[in-house]
């Protein structure tokens, strides 16, 4: 079955599925809020639509090492900011799919006006920024750690960007800042596969196993500096992206 769906001509299907079923999953989110609420729409339909659309990609998901997560995590009774390397453009809507909890993502204001993508990302908790200024940013990221200590988890990329070598790129601060100002744990997370999905350069989405590596929690507070902290972290990610690549 991989050899097939390896084809050019199925892979032009299938990315051209998803393309026309991403606005469609999203006016059902928009329509089921009336019934469910807008978050648990967005929750119920938006992992439905990642994991079928993948699914048909012929993409197999792999998560390992989430159960030696403290349960108050697993539960969703700690909220965590999630911090994970950057292969693909499909690493957002897949992680939405994959991970066995929800955990939002941060945008650029910009995203929400986007009919009907950014109306139903609003719905399910997605943190807008405004980069407009400093002073709007400074004030974003105060109101974006007040809503991770709400009990939001976030998925950040701490590099800024996708890889365009499949090397891990240097990382920002910006995802640190607001660790530690939300006070909560940082998960990091190894992905491997997603470059093989999409390679930079590419518009078709190629067959593929994308594995997610889990690690331990890292308390912000443990460490005397910011520098260090990212140092850590950025030693762990590089360590469960190798795991992740050699499960392929």
């Amino acid at each position: 079955m991989r050899g097939w769906k390896s084809s050019w001509p199925w892979r032009v299907v299938v990315t051209a599925w998803g393309l026309v079923t991403l606005p469609l999953a999203a006016v059902a989110i928009i329509l089921g809020a009336a019934f469910l609420g807008p978050k648990r729409s967005f929750w119920t339909f938006a992992p439905l639509w990642s994991r079928s659309v993948f699914g048909f990609f012929g993409m197999h998901n792999v998560v390992l090492g989430w159960e030696a997560l403290p349960e108050e995590i697993r539960e969703q009774r700690q909220p965590v900011v999630f911090m994970a390397n950057h292969e693909s453009i499909l690493d957002p809507p897949v992680l939405m799919g994959a991970l066995p909890i929800p955990a939002v993502y941060i945008s650029k204001k910009e995203l929400k006006w986007m009919v009907p993508v950014g109306w139903a990302a609003a719905m399910g908790g997605t943190i807008f920024i405004d980069r407009s200024n400093r002073e709007k940013a400074v004030a974003s990221i105060a109101e974006a750690a007040r809503q991770i200590r709400g009990g939001k988890s976030v998925v950040i990329f701490p590099e800024g960007t996708r890889t365009r070598t499949g090397d891990l790129l240097p990382f920002k601060k910006g995802g640190f800042a607001l660790a530690q100002d939300a006070g909560t744990p940082i998960v990091p997370l190894g992905i491997g596969g997603a470059y093989t999905m999409l390679p930079p350069g590419s518009l078709l989405v190629r067959p593929c196993t994308y594995v997610i590596a889990v690690g331990a929690p890292v308390d912000p507070a443990a460490y005397d500096n910011r520098e260090e902290l990212m140092a850590e972290v950025r030693a762990r990610i590089a360590n469960l992206r190798e795991q992740a690549h050699e499960r392929l």
